[in-house]
């Protein structure tokens, strides 16, 4: 060092850099390996490709000494073009984003998922999380710089199958219905299916029957389907009561004069699929006589014509005050509502104000303006509520399956699970140790995956056989909306049945809408400002919170 340098003091100005180490560096552990199975056959030998698999990926990881098998994530059974129905996918993803995986082993692209978007996004997710994906057929590893780019083409490739796969499954049953060869999946009401034909069920069949005598007397669909609930008969479903909407879809079925209708539905050609109805996107094929009937030509000839009346809005003054009778009640004290008529002018009163005005403050509302509140709450629900209902089933769903996971019976099926995979842990890690022989570990590792799959199939028929109501009645209305026209001109009986369970005034200028799946809608009651007040004998006292306008 020059004595320059020690006088100018440039050295005392240069910066130190000191490396201080780790006072607790990682020691090296075993790479948590994983493995995705799924099996989306419906074949016989469905098991044996699900014990197989689940063998093989434990053999695998079982063997590289510097791994450590995490657990096998199984799906059976199940398409592979929507991830939310994949529960041990589903598992599989909360675990890595516990810290508890490294590396994930599958077989094929295609077995991760068929739908590219969703692929892609798992992959991501995953690469975020610091765990890798291995695809063995394709060779592709995502912790390579190239691997997203790869499994983006291999699962834009096993989508594009996917949707082959279906078109082609189209094809071929529009080509058997062309042929005059009916096909179906699920017998309808009445009917029972034998080797892909109809056959009737007579104790069925008599209900067919009755609803079609019932509805041409005269007999609206709600009463008949409240007669047919009396009656103790269930639905297909096993549903302990009927609903307007199911008797209405009995009554439309060409299927109980004999013939089939093909396409009533058609699927979006692209994922996620949809149903909708068809009106006329695209050709129907009718088939004639394809199975025996239930009922005559002429008494479906006649009742197509009398719903056609009533759709076309042909209704009676009984009529429409029948779709009101005990659905109108006060918000205020929860008195049912009664008609009243004055000056050819039809209202609806609580009955306790009816009888004092100061017993209850609603007054009456004119029947008109209910009718009127309907066809605004019609129009809102047709062109936007959609997909609010579609949302609300969806939440359903999601509560229903939450609510059954806590349950008992599935409580302790998770139990039973989460002790196969440990026992399939302990008995890798014997493996790894040489305590146990290969063909035992295998032998061990099939039945352990048998009686895996055996549980998980035991608890989806659980979830399966817990009907809610709500969600089919909500469906239905759907499909009531769908089907019906775009807007009103007139009040329709059947269609306010269809949707409405009551109507609550909830005070002299609010309606509130009470929709049979339970949302509530609210209306203005829209009363002429120009109105001209007229006393009306009968509705209590005649102060002028009894007067109404006249039309």
């Amino acid at each position: 060092m020059s004595d320059k340098e020690k006088t100018n003091g440039s050295l005392a100005m240069a910066p130190r850099v000191i490396t201080i180490p780790a006072a607790n560096q990682e020691t090296a552990r075993k790479l948590r390996v994983a493995a995705y199975t799924r099996v989306s056959s419906n074949s016989k030998d469905q098991e044996h490709s699900f014990a197989a698999q689940n063998a093989y990926f434990s053999k695998l990881i079982t063997d590289n000494p510097d791994w450590e098998l995490a657990d096998i994530y199984a799906d059976q059974g199940i398409t592979g073009t929507s991830i939310d129905k994949r529960d041990d996918f589903l598992r599989m993803m909360e675990d890595c984003r516990k810290g508890r995986i490294d590396r994930i082993f599958v077989k094929s692209s295609s077995r991760f998922a068929r739908n590219a978007k969703e692929s892609l996004e798992a992959v991501r997710e995953l690469a975020a999380l610091g765990v890798s994906v291995y695809f063995e057929e394709q060779n592709i590893d995502t912790a390579q710089v190239s691997g997203e780019v790869l499994i983006a083409m291999f699962a834009a490739l096993a989508q594009r199958e996917s949707e082959a796969i279906s078109e082609r499954m189209r094809w071929s049953y529009q080509f058997r219905i062309r042929q005059g060869r009916f096909s179906t999946c699920k017998a309808p009401y009445g009917y029972r299916l034998i080797k892909d034909h109809l056959e009737v069920r007579e104790d069925e069949a008599t209900v067919i029957r009755y609803i079609f005598e019932r509805y041409l007397a005269g007999i609206s669909a709600d009463d008949i389907a409240k007669e047919i609930t009396a009656m103790g008969h269930s639905t297909r479903d096993k549903t302990p009561y009927w609903q307007s909407s199911t008797v209405l879809y009995v009554l439309r079925n060409e299927k109980y004069v004999g013939d089939s209708l093909s396409r009533k539905k058609y699927t979006t050609q692209y994922i996620p699929w949809q149903q909708k109805l068809n009106h006329g996107k695209y050709d129907q094929v009718l088939v004639k006589d394809s199975h025996p009937s239930i009922i005559s030509r002429e008494v479906f000839s006649k009742t197509q014509e009398l719903l056609k009346r009533k759709n076309a809005g042909i209704q009676s003054d009984a009529q429409i005050e029948k779709a009101f009778t005990r659905k109108v009640t006060c918000g205020n004290c929860g008195s049912l509502c009664k008609l009243k008529n004055c000056k050819s002018i039809s209202y609806w009163v609580c009955r306790k104000h009816d009888r004092s005005a100061a017993a209850c403050p609603n007054t009456q509302v004119p029947e008109e303006q209910l009718k009127s509140a309907f066809l605004r709450l019609y129009y809102k629900l047709k062109h936007y509520g959609a997909d609010i209902l579609t949302q609300f089933i969806s939440d359903l769903y999601a509560a229903r399956t939450g609510r059954l996971l806590w349950s008992e019976n599935i409580v302790e099926i998770n139990k039973q699970i989460s002790d196969i995979a440990s026992q399939e842990r302990l008995l890798a890690q014997l493996k790894q140790q040489g305590s146990v022989d290969p063909d035992i570990f295998i032998s061990r590792s099939n039945l352990l995956a048998e009686r895996r799959l055996e549980l998980k199939l035991q608890k989806e028929r659980i979830l399966q056989s817990e009907e809610d109501h709500t969600i089919q009645q909500t469906q239905d209305m759907l499909d009531v909306l769908e089907s019906g026209p775009d807007w009103l001109d007139d009040f329709d009986e059947q269609l306010f049945s269809d949707l409405v369970e009551k109507i609550v005034v909830v005070d002299n200028e609010t309606l509130r809408f009470r929709l049979l799946n339970g949302l509530e809608v609210t209306e203005k009651i829209e009363r002429p400002a120009n109105k001209s007040q007229v006393e009306i004998s009968g509705f209590g006292s005649s102060e002028k919170g009894n007067t109404k306008s006249s039309r």
